[in-house]
């Protein structure tokens, strides 16, 4: 059985690994010793604060096959952006003109570096071993991000946003990159995208250009580029767009992929998840398969379970799926269908 949990000390090797084999794009998942060691024990004390409000907390969270006690996944969620350092990205909306002699008023698509998306919840850091790719624990390991938030909602903003990975090539070249970034840095696209994880993402944005960019006047390549996901992050863009996710005006400042977008109540494992008792049940009469919470905080963990969900009542567990998710008899669970 595999079981969401949040991270802990112990797994910094594991954790490296899953780095390491991380997509180029994912900076909040950097192949760094130190530099993970800080995410983990920064994860660590905001799990142990006591907020009453979203700030620059970082709840990073592994999945572990609890039989062999090896790690196949990770996933982040920070709980409100532009507290630390400005969250940038670019808009992508068109930049108007008029001509009122010749009566003519034209749009042309326009790229402008903002800060725009400030102040939401932030969903990142999605990784999972390759063969588990569009199984029911991909499932569990991205939205039982968002039955921590329905848990915890005073943590979090009333938004949520996620930003997918755009297209580069197998050998790591982006066309998006090479169109615009490639100008102000002497770098390639995987090597920026090194350093934004190793340190941040300002002093790039920083010295990205400040002036709209006429969307027209990229090539063919670039502009294609633009609010494309990358093969390997379909995955990812297809469990939250199903979630009531939706692609809005804003995409990444390096590679062009698409950012998702969506208010607290209408992210569905957040509405229809519902609370109830655990009772024991040696055997279980399975009707559906459902993503199982408790609602603890450091304590947080999250299964996949074949149950059978009544209208009302206690639902029946194995002491398997108890032992996992950490709670007896009686205690609180949360709950959402597949």
């Amino acid at each position: 059985m595999l079981a969401l949990r949040p991270v802990q000390l112990s797994d910094l090797p594991q954790l490296q690994q899953l780095a390491r084999d991380s997509l180029v794009g994912v900076t909040s998942l950097p192949d760094d010793t130190e530099r993970l060691r800080e995410k983990i024990l920064d994860s660590c004390a905001s799990f142990e604060a006591d907020v009453q409000s979203p700030g620059g907390e970082n709840y990073l969270f592994v999945l572990q096959d609890l039989a062999s006690g090896r790690l196949v996944g990770c996933s982040e969620i920070l709980a409100r952006t532009g507290c630390n350092e400005p969250f940038y990205s670019l808009r992508n909306r068109p930049f108007s003109s008029s001509s009122r002699e010749l009566n003519i008023q034209h749009g042309v698509p326009a790229l402008s570096v903002c800060q725009d998306l400030n102040g939401q919840t932030l969903l990142r850091g999605f990784h999972i071993d390759a063969e588990r790719v569009r199984t029911p624990e991909s499932e569990l390991l991205s939205r039982a991000r968002l039955m921590f938030i329905a848990a915890h909602p005073q943590r979090f903003a009333e938004s949520v946003i996620t930003e997918i990975v755009g297209y580069s090539s197998d050998d790591g070249q982006s066309p998006f990159w090479d169109a615009i970034g490639q100008h102000f840095f002497a770098l390639p696209y995987a090597e920026a995208e090194r350093l934004c994880g190793l340190q941040s993402r300002t002093f790039l944005a920083e010295l990205m250009p400040q002036y709209p960019i006429y969307v027209p006047m990229l090539s063919p390549e670039a502009q294609a580029c633009i609010g494309r996901v990358h093969p390997d992050g379909q995955e990812a863009f297809d469990i939250l767009e199903r979630e009531g996710f939706e692609t809005n005006s804003y995409v990444d400042l390096f590679d062009g992929g698409p950012t998702l977008h969506a208010r607290v109540p209408c992210i569905r494992s957040i509405a229809q998840s519902r609370v109830a008792q655990a009772c024991k049940g040696s055997q279980i009469d399975a009707r559906g398969r459902y993503l199982v919470s408790n609602d603890d905080l450091g304590g947080y963990r999250a299964i996949v379970a074949e149950l059978d969900v009544n209208a009302e009542g206690p639902v029946a567990l194995t002491p398997d799926m108890l032992t996992a998710l950490e709670i007896t008899e009686g205690e609180r669970i949360r709950m959402v269908r597949l």
